[in-house]
């Protein structure tokens, strides 16, 4: 039981990051606008495919429509996640509604699935490919912890809170230790094996993160590990991973 306290403990590690950067986030944003690549210039163009985008730790579909839009712009048919609030048990939230928004978007286009998700969306992502890899073509990762936890602390303090309102609104609907890398959801068991082979994958991530550690955020392939210059909340706004995201759902 102590062992198993001590790997929660280093899975939900505290990092010393400079989080006061992700302020430059509304920068990235107002720089997002003024970018040919916004405007779907310069990058190539998709075939119609359906591409589910899944937001972060305590976010909604809604702070993702600038992607919705320009993923609709250049070509592909966006969805949104379902999530009402990403701040409940990551398990519920796959099966009460994201994977009914995979399942429609594949049905609508009839034809694989790409997944991107930004950062705990992106874990959401991963755990979603390994559950149905029949309707994943690819997934995407924005900052998302791949490896394990490492973020500034007063993330940590925050997931902390949440777990504790999870386990009080949905009793015995969740496991003991939901929210946790002691979890044996089905959620957290799909994370323990690798990705199929046949679903193409994507990891962006950025060394000046103020959220979370950014040797968290890579796969360790770097085929398909990719660094850009953007703070952690800014890579869903950034003209830069806008212009790698269309490459990578291009196959390119």
């Amino acid at each position: 039981m102590r062992a198993r306290r001590q790997r929660v403990r280093a899975e939900l590690e505290r990092a010393p990051l400079p989080i006061w950067q992700e302020l430059l986030a509304g920068v990235e944003m107002a720089f997002l606008r003024i970018s040919p690549v916004f405007w779907g210039y310069g990058v190539p163009h998709g075939d119609g495919s359906a591409v589910v985008v899944i937001p972060g730790f305590l976010g909604t579909d809604r702070y993702l429509d600038q992607l919705r839009s320009w993923l609709r712009r250049i070509g592909y048919r966006p969805y949104n996640s379902g999530i009402p609030f990403n701040a409940e048990c990551p398990n519920l939230l796959m099966r009460q509604h994201m994977n009914d928004a995979i399942q429609a978007a594949y049905r609508s286009t009839g034809r694989k699935v790409h997944l991107i998700g930004h950062s705990l969306g992106g874990v959401m992502a991963r755990a979603a490919a390994r559950q149905m890899p029949d309707r994943i073509a690819s997934v995407i990762t924005l900052a998302a912890p791949i490896r394990g936890v490492a973020a500034h602390g007063a993330v940590v303090r925050t997931a902390e809170l949440v777990r504790l309102q999870i386990l009080e609104r949905n009793g015995q609907d969740v496991l003991p230790n939901c929210y946790t890398g002691a979890c044996t959801c089905a959620f957290l068991e799909s994370l323990k094996t690798n990705l199929p082979k046949r679903v193409r994958q994507t990891a962006i991530y950025t060394k000046t993160d103020g959220i979370l550690d950014w040797r968290v955020c890579r796969t360790g392939d770097p085929a398909v590990d990719f660094e850009v210059s953007a703070t952690h909340i800014g890579l869903a706004f950034s003209p830069l991973v806008y212009s790698l995201v269309a490459e990578r759902l291009a196959g390119n």
